[in-house]
């Protein structure tokens, strides 16, 4: 790429994981080099962006101090709090920048060049809209191929086909109880000693003290060979290792980014999703991703084998729609 088609591409980075997973998988899917700018927030953030609108209330000083010229040619953010700070950019560029904002932006919708939203979302049709299935991730096939080789040495001792079982937890609206736990890892056990398989199992700070140990109990008193991975251990996350080399993954229905993520693994995707554990935007994206083909329901008569679906890449999407802003006049 010459100087002359090289962009300047910023990517604002608040302080949550999932919002910027999301705006960075835009941003690599781009293929062009980026500026992540961290973004830090006052009390004043949880103001509505009616009120914040193009400016940076809101934010603390560290951050203001990183917002300077020259204004980047694109700007790519997810998540309400840091629209105003996109919207702010572009007054600043006059105009000159393009702002690309993954999911709704609670206001000022015209103000945007593009605007990604999940279809389980139901965004309204508009020009500056693209609808698309699911959230944005990291997770393509390169780095699955590149995790794969990093992480087939530590599993070797673990028989195939292997069964990944990504566990997340309660949410603000729902509850993953013990019953829960006990049901999804009973299943994973026993779909894996049927074929003389393994598990690969991760747990998440929602799951609860009480879930995950009695996930251990489960996983230490069967016969089964296994991987456990706790959130709070300080080894190296095997999470994308998982995915890339289980032939079988089972999630649970509580997270949008697990159910995307795991819907780009090669293996077979089954969603649990008992009733209380998910609730109706997350049906309507499970039911997308079941029409797609992405993944399969883990209802109590599914035979969990492994399958083949597409690839889940909303990022691409995204991307294809900001190189178009970017060539444009």
């Amino acid at each position: 790429m010459s100087d002359e088609d090289t962009h300047l591409i910023w990517v604002l980075a608040d302080d949550r994981a999932g919002n910027v997973n999301q705006a960075v998988g835009v941003a690599e899917a781009l293929a062009q080099p980026f500026k992540r700018i961290d973004i830090g927030y006052t009390a004043f953030a949880k103001l509505p962006n009616f009120l914040r609108r193009a400016t940076l209330i809101g934010l603390d000083e560290a951050s203001r101090a990183r917002l300077v010229a020259p204004w980047p040619d694109l700007v790519i953010a997810a998540g309400r709090r840091t629209a105003p700070v996109a919207r702010w950019i572009k007054k600043q560029s006059r105009g000159h920048t393009r702002i690309c904002q993954i999911m709704r932006p609670d206001g000022g919708e015209g103000s945007f060049d593009l605007i990604a939203v999940p279809a389980h979302d139901r965004p309204a049709v508009r020009e500056n809209v693209v609808e698309i299935p699911g959230a944005p991730h990291r997770v393509t096939e390169t780095r699955l191929l590149i995790e794969a080789d990093n992480w087939r040495p530590h599993f070797k001792g673990l028989p195939s086909p292997r069964f990944a079982v990504v566990i997340g937890g309660s949410t603000k609206k729902t509850t993953f109880t013990a019953t829960m736990a006990k049901e999804v890892i009973t299943r994973a056990v026993n779909a894996a000693q049927s074929v003389d398989g393994s598990l690969l199992v991760t747990t998440s700070r929602r799951t609860g003290a009480e879930c995950e140990e009695l996930i251990a109990s489960c996983l230490a008193s069967s016969s089964v060979a296994y991987h456990l991975h706790d959130w709070k251990s300080q080894e190296e996350n095997p999470y994308f290792g998982y995915l890339a080399l289980a032939d079988v993954v089972i999630v649970t229905s509580d997270s949008v980014s697990m159910c995307c993520e795991a819907a780009a693994s090669p293996g077979g995707v089954y969603i649990y999703a008992p009733d209380g554990l998910a609730n109706e935007r997350h049906q309507r994206l499970h039911q997308a991703l079941f029409e797609g083909g992405y993944a399969r329901p883990l209802l109590p008569d599914t035979e969990l084998v492994p399958f083949k679906h597409p690839s889940l890449q909303p990022a691409r999407m995204v991307a294809q729609r900001c190189l178009e802003l970017l060539g444009a006049p």
